[in-house]
């Protein structure tokens, strides 16, 4: 029993782990959130650990996790929006204290560096996209993953995920030709 174990373990540890960081990019992204997104890639882990067994080697384990991961998101979602929101009340009491320190400094160095990697204008081009045209976009342009592997996180054909990123895309350069205008990617009426 101890050998069996240990072999699905390590199956388990071989197949899947190498695709966490991958699964918590896109956790992010859904959750906005870092804690939201380690818990909902903690939860997805647990739950593809526990039906191991459900998965057929061979096939697509990318796909597989972001399933599983995307129908806990939006299980934890429905649960969310149906319980009332509850609020602490060390953290009301607190607030003024707890907003103060949390404001930026404008001349930290690490903040000017790296906090237009992705610049605003871009992330809210993206998060305005429709959300089926925005997941594919995030998948295909963001992670690199391939039609196919998209095609079963969505759970639809291939030829809908290049036409939505085909669309997806095209609304992304209307939102996006003036800023790529102001900043000199795009010269006259290209």
């Amino acid at each position: 029993m101890v050998v069996k174990i240990n072999k699905r373990h390590e199956e388990f540890v071989k197949e899947a782990i190498p695709h966490m960081d991958l699964l918590y990019n896109y956790a992010l992204r859904m959750t906005a959130n870092p804690d939201d997104a380690s818990d909902l890639i903690q939860e997805t882990y647990l739950k593809a650990y526990r039906f191991w067994d459900k998965y057929e080697k061979g096939t697509n384990i990318r796909a597989w996790l972001f399933r599983i991961m995307k129908n806990s998101y939006i299980n934890r979602y429905r649960k969310e929006s149906k319980e009332p929101e509850t609020l602490d009340y060390d953290d009301i009491q607190n607030f003024y204290n707890t907003i103060r320190y949390e404001a930026t400094d404008p001349n930290d160095l690490q903040e000017k560096i790296f906090g237009g990697l992705l610049e605003d204008d871009i992330a809210r081009a993206i998060e305005s996209l429709p959300e089926d045209f925005r997941t594919v976009v995030i998948l295909s342009d963001i992670e690199g993953l391939s039609y196919e592997e998209i095609a079963e996180f969505v759970d639809c054909p291939v030829g809908t995920v290049r036409s939505r990123l085909h669309r997806g895309r095209k609304m992304l350069r209307a939102k996006l030709f003036d800023y790529a205008k102001k900043h000199g990617y795009v010269t006259g009426t290209n």
